[in-house]
């Protein structure tokens, strides 16, 4: 492989692959990113332009992928709406990107050949009791609850059917919740730094035990560099670094990194359809592909991040005020 099109690499994870890719590789990159509210040009400031080209469209443009696809060596899928609570507000964007987009692009990956790497979330895996002691396996049937955990699921399952029936080169990952650099703020973790930052009292979901299993973003980034260059074809890889964490503990740990008191924070209303507990078991990339997360240590790695808001606040504030004026809509 030398050229990489990375869809979606202008928002939060994908620009931390397009990092990365650039940093620990000799692989050139290709952004394609449609630049919604999420993506943001200045995630991707400061690398190398013999490198990294960008090019603003959409994935469900067919026209400009026949241009897109013959000059690249594979394709790692990021590109969608993922936020819940806007899902719950408007799902149509959800179905037009992760359903119809997806289809185009693995449409464009099948007729020009092209390896194809498909980015998912454990939420289609739906929720776990909070004292269940399993955890989401490759084999964990669906149960998406939220018209974005359905449309991503959906999604999955096309690349599956595109991979039998078509022969189309592609693996899928599933992956735990996402922390690091360049997240956008409307998001739980940035969005409770930058409040501590604002000196506003962050706000927390119901009683905040609803558990996530936290990985940072470059170590999801390592994985899927693993899984693209030597992942078995059709095969699915759960992505995780056994970082479960109940909501609660975020926020108190956030609080307490920045100097605050622990229990200096709101509760509200818990949202509708609230998944309770999602955990997952990355036996599978550890063992066949030898993958091993760098922060084991979801402290460390929360404090790290925490720093790089405290450090970057020209690249999250613009996006502040409007995404605080959403959830003053809906009173979160």
């Amino acid at each position: 492989m030398n050229t990489i099109l990375v869809t979606g690499g202008a928002g939060f994870i994908g620009s931390n692959f397009v990092h990365y890719l650039i940093r620990e590789t000799d692989l050139n990159a290709v952004v394609l990113d449609k630049l919604t509210y999420a993506g943001n040009l200045a995630s991707l400031k400061g690398l190398p332009s013999n490198r990294m080209t960008f090019m603003q469209g959409d994935i469900a443009d067919a026209t400009l992928l026949d241009d897109l696809l013959p000059k690249v060596d594979a394709v790692v899928h990021y590109a969608a709406e993922s936020h819940n609570d806007n899902s719950l507000h408007d799902p149509r964007p959800f179905v037009d990107t992760n359903l119809i987009g997806t289809y185009t692009l693995i449409e464009a990956a099948r007729k020009y050949d092209v390896r194809f790497h498909h980015i998912s979330t454990d939420e289609v895996y739906g929720d776990l009791e909070l004292d269940d002691p399993q955890r989401f396996t490759e084999t964990t049937p669906y149960n998406p609850s939220s018209p974005y955990s359905s449309t991503k699921a959906g999604s999955d399952l096309l690349v599956r059917a595109w991979v039998r029936s078509f022969g189309l080169r592609a693996t899928i990952s599933n992956c735990s919740n996402n922390y690091g650099p360049y997240q956008h703020v409307e998001k739980f973790i940035p969005r409770q730094i930058t409040n501590v930052m604002d000196s506003v009292r962050p706000r927390l979901y119901g009683q905040g035990l609803n558990v996530r299993d936290w990985i940072h973003a470059n170590d999801h980034s390592s994985a899927v560099l693993t899984i693209l260059e030597r992942g078995q074809l059709g095969e699915t890889y759960l992505i995780g670094a056994d970082g479960e964490q109940n909501n609660k503990t975020v926020i108190e740990s956030i609080l307490e990194i920045m100097g605050e008191p622990a229990e200096a924070y709101d509760h509200v209303v818990d949202r509708p359809g609230h998944d309770l507990r999602y955990a997952i078991d990355s036996t599978k990339l550890r063992t066949d592909l030898g993958w091993l997360p760098q922060y084991s240590d979801f402290r460390a790695g929360l404090e790290a991040t925490v720093q790089w808001y405290r450090d970057n606040e020209p690249w999250w504030r613009p996006q502040k005020a409007a995404a605080e004026a959403k959830y003053q809509m809906t009173g979160q």
